[in-house]
Order: structure tokens, then C-alpha cells, then sequence
């Protein structure tokens, strides 16, 4: 099997919660993800909705999950597109109400030809129906999703229905990582340095960008993942420098750097790693000095990510923290600085995002937007340095499970050092 599936332990336990954080008399209706067409007859690949994904099991199209919740307890109904010899000729076979029953740990399972007569039983005497709607601070997709359909449907049916919005209940339930996540999110993270160790061995001046992808892929889904986690960012040269690019279509020059900024899932969680190294396997001076900046704003940010703090000052310290490194490399000057020393804007011309989101069964993961930072949360270390007028730009970037005295580097295995990219990437 492709994956060590989570059990169904964790989905019920999942239930449970939410169940206990929805009031008596109260009812759920949260629905897969859409196929998304490409053109002609074409479909991209399923992407589970996660939060259906985290309470079911369930990755497949086409899926409900329905709770009503009672004084005393809940009751749940999954529903799933029924199978046939058809589907299974030309798709394959989906799940059988057997197969999804032990999946899922629910064990009332029905078609979804039963949906419209559930909502008619239903929905009229539920005081208010919780649904989903994306309100994640950085969502600027104009797609309406499965979710917002229903939703509108549900509004057209049941004029007299009081809807509400699950995103920050199920947001805040996903922010601390229970111990099945932890294990997903290693392995993930382990399969990534596998392929990055293979990769430093390959990386050599004219090798296209697109080729390291494709190495890449080939590192990690022969290894179980079915995709990387998100377009993967392989930038050689002034596009070091390009935060979020994507096209992957220029050849690397003897000299230059290249970032690569790059992840895999595993069980449907996601790793997130930078490395930026030498094209020639060799740092100039002027390189490895902007890299052991930015590593060391790597240190620094994963002492201070700890229990208790507030991530907007942690944002905040790990900027001033910055700016002396800045200051070190003769791009600003300590008079720039003091101008306003608890938070210098010139530090933004040459670190211009964020250090850390959250990562889980999203790459930039659910949970408040600015959390005070708790045992269980896993947070991306993602420091950089961009300047632009000397092509070179560094971004390094680990994950990292926050523990109640002692933080773990999901991906402290991975080579870090200057003097290990070289000797790693020597010929």
C-alpha cells in the first residue's frame, strides 16, 4: 500500500470534538472537494477538502458528512457516490459502504442518492446548520467550491435555516497536531530529505531547472507520495530573488545559486523545505555570506519559536534580529536601523515575508492568524535574504513541531550547513 493509512481512531476522535464544540440541536453538512475541469474532457486530480478529510478519512469525490448533534451525543451519516461495475471498468472502483465504515470508524454509510431526502428530514428542525466557508487571511481563489454550491442550494431550499460557519472551529481544532499528524508530517518530511540528498548530487551548471523538478518527482513519488505539495519553486540566478516563482524553464549557470523551494505529501500531509545552493557546488565569498546570514537568522528564529509567544512579536524579533545581519553585509546602515530600532521598515527591502505559517494537512495550514504559540503546533522556519541588484537571493526553511520543553526539526536531518551542501554536492 502506497500509504500507512491514519487509523479510524483518529477520525472519531476528531468527530467527537467537534461534536462537544457545536451546540445541542445543531446539525453539519460539509461535502468533498470538486473535480476541477482542465479542457475538452479533461479533470485534474482530486484534492481532498481537508477538514472532510480530517473528520472521515474519506479521499474521494463525491463525499458528505452529515452530523446532528444531540444533548446527549451525535449521530453521523457519511454518504459516498455509489460504485458499480461501470465506474470501476473506467476509474476504478471507490469505496464500498464496508470499506468506508472501517475507513472512517462511522457506521451509518449511504449513498448519495439519499442526500436530498436526509436535508428534507433533517435541516427544518435543526436549530442552525453548520457549513464551510473558506476564510483562510491569504484564500484569493474566485472559484465557488462544493462547499459554497451546497451552501447556496441549502439557502434556496430552507429559507428559515439559520447557517453557520464551521472554518473556525475546525481551523482551531487543526492547529494543535495530534500524534497520527506528527507521524504523517515526519514521514513526509523524511521522504523530502531523501530526495534532496540524491538531488545535491545531480545540481551541476547547465542542468534546467524543469530537470530538477522532474529529479525531484521522481525522488519522491517512487518513494509513496503522489505529488509534491505545491507547485515547486526551482529559481537559478536573479530569480533567487523571485519569491514565488514557478516557471522552472531556464538552464542553471556556473556561479549562480539555486533555490529550491519544495515538498512532498504523505498521507495527504505536506513537508515544506528551502535549500539554496551553489549551481558549481561551490559558494563565492560574497555567497556563503548572505547564506551564514540568513542560517543564522534560521537559529535564532527556531530559539525564540517557543510556548507562550505571540507570533506577531515573534515576527517582529526575528525582523530586528534581521537587520543586524543586514547591517553585517553592508546593505543598510546602523543609522537606517535606529530610525526605528524596535521594528525597522528598510529591513523589508531585503526580507520582505514572513517567517513561519502553519503546515499540516494544508501547506500554509488553518489556525488563528495570530496565535500565541503552543505546545503541538507545527510551524515552517523560513528566513531569507533577496538582493535583487546582486542576483542573489537565500531562503532556508525547515519544519518545526513546537514541544512543551523542547522543539523537534521534522527536517533536522536534512543538510543545512554551508560546508555540507559543498562537501555533499563535491565530485
Amino acid at each position: 500500500m502506497r500509504y500507512e493509512p491514519l487509523p479510524s481512531s483518529f477520525f472519531a476522535s476528531n468527530r467527537e470534538e467537534l461534536a462537544s464544540r457545536l451546540p445541542a440541536g445543531s446539525m453539519l453538512i460539509l461535502h468533498a472537494n470538486d473535480v476541477f475541469p482542465t479542457n475538452a474532457d479533461g479533470t485534474f486530480a482530486l484534492h481532498q477538502n481537508a477538514n472532510l478529510f480530517y473528520l472521515t478519512g474519506v479521499d474521494q469525490e463525491e463525499t458528505v458528512l452529515v452530523m446532528t448533534i444531540r444533548e446527549d451525543g451525535w449521530d453521523e451519516i457519511l454518504l459516498l457516490r455509489e460504485t458499480n461495475e461501470q465506474i470501476a471498468i473506467w476509474e476504478g472502483a471507490r469505496l464500498s459502504q464496508e470499506q468506508a465504515r472501517e475507513l472512517s470508524g462511522i457506521q451509518d454509510v449511504r449513498w448519495t442518492d439519499e442526500y436530498d431526502a436526509l436535508l428534507e428530514a433533517l435541516v427544518p428542525s435543526a436549530s442552525m446548520v453548520f457549513v464551510e466557508a473558506n476564510q483562510h487571511p491569504r484564500c484569493t481563489c474566485p472559484v465557488e467550491t462544493r462547499n459554497a454550491r451546497m451552501t447556496k442550494e441549502l439557502k434556496e431550499k430552507f429559507p428559515d435555516a439559520v447557517l453557520k460557519n464551521v472554518y473556525e472551529i475546525m481551523a482551531d481544532m487543526r492547529q494543535i497536531k495530534k500524534p497520527e499528524e506528527i507521524k504523517a508530517l515526519k514521514k513526509a518530511c523524511d521522504i523530502t530529505n531523501e530526495g534532496f540528498r540524491e538531488l545535491l548530487r545531480f545540481i551541476r551548471p547547465g542542468v534546467g531547472e524543469w530537470q530538477i523538478e522532474g529529479f525531484l518527482a521522481n525522488e519522491f513519488i517512487s518513494r509513496g507520495p503522489r505529488k509534491f505539495s505545491f507547485l515547486p519553486i526551482i529559481a537559478s540566478g536573479k530569480d533567487t530573488c523571485v519569491l514565488h516563482y514557478i516557471q522552472n524553464d531556464k538552464r542553471c549557470e556556473d556561479g549562480d545559486l539555486v533555490l529550491m523551494d519544495i515538498g512532498t505529501e504523505y498521507g495527504n500531509y505536506n513537508s515544506d523545505m528551502t535549500r539554496t545552493v551553489p549551481v558549481n557546488g561551490k559558494f563565492t565569498p560574497r555567497q556563503r555570506a548572505v547564506y551564514e546570514s540568513v542560517l543564522n537568522m534560521m537559529t535564532y528564529a527556531k530559539k525564540i519559536l517557543k510556548p507562550g509567544i505571540l507570533k506577531s512579536e515573534y515576527e517582529r524579533l526575528v525582523r530586528v534580529f534581521a537587520a543586524g545581519e543586514l547591517v553585517k553585509l553592508g546593505l543598510i546602515t546602523p543609522a537606517q536601523v535606529a530610525e526605528k530600532p524596535s521594528d525597522p521598515p528598510i529591513v523589508r527591502k531585503y526580507y520582505m515575508h514572513g517567517c513561519s505559517h502553519f503546515l499540516g494537512l494544508d501547506v500554509h495550514d488553518v489556525g488563528e492568524a495570530n496565535p500565541v504559540v503552543l505546545p503541538g503546533m507545527v510551524f515552517t522556519v523560513e528566513p531569507g535574504i533577496y538582493i535583487a541588484e546582486e542576483g542573489i537571493g537565500i531562503r532556508l526553511e525547515n519544519d518545526v513541531l513546537i514541544g512543551e520543553t523542547e522543539n523537534i526539526d521534522l527536517l533536522g536531518d536534512v543538510p543545512l550547513l554551508p560546508d555540507d551542501i559543498e562537501r555533499l554536492m563535491a565530485r
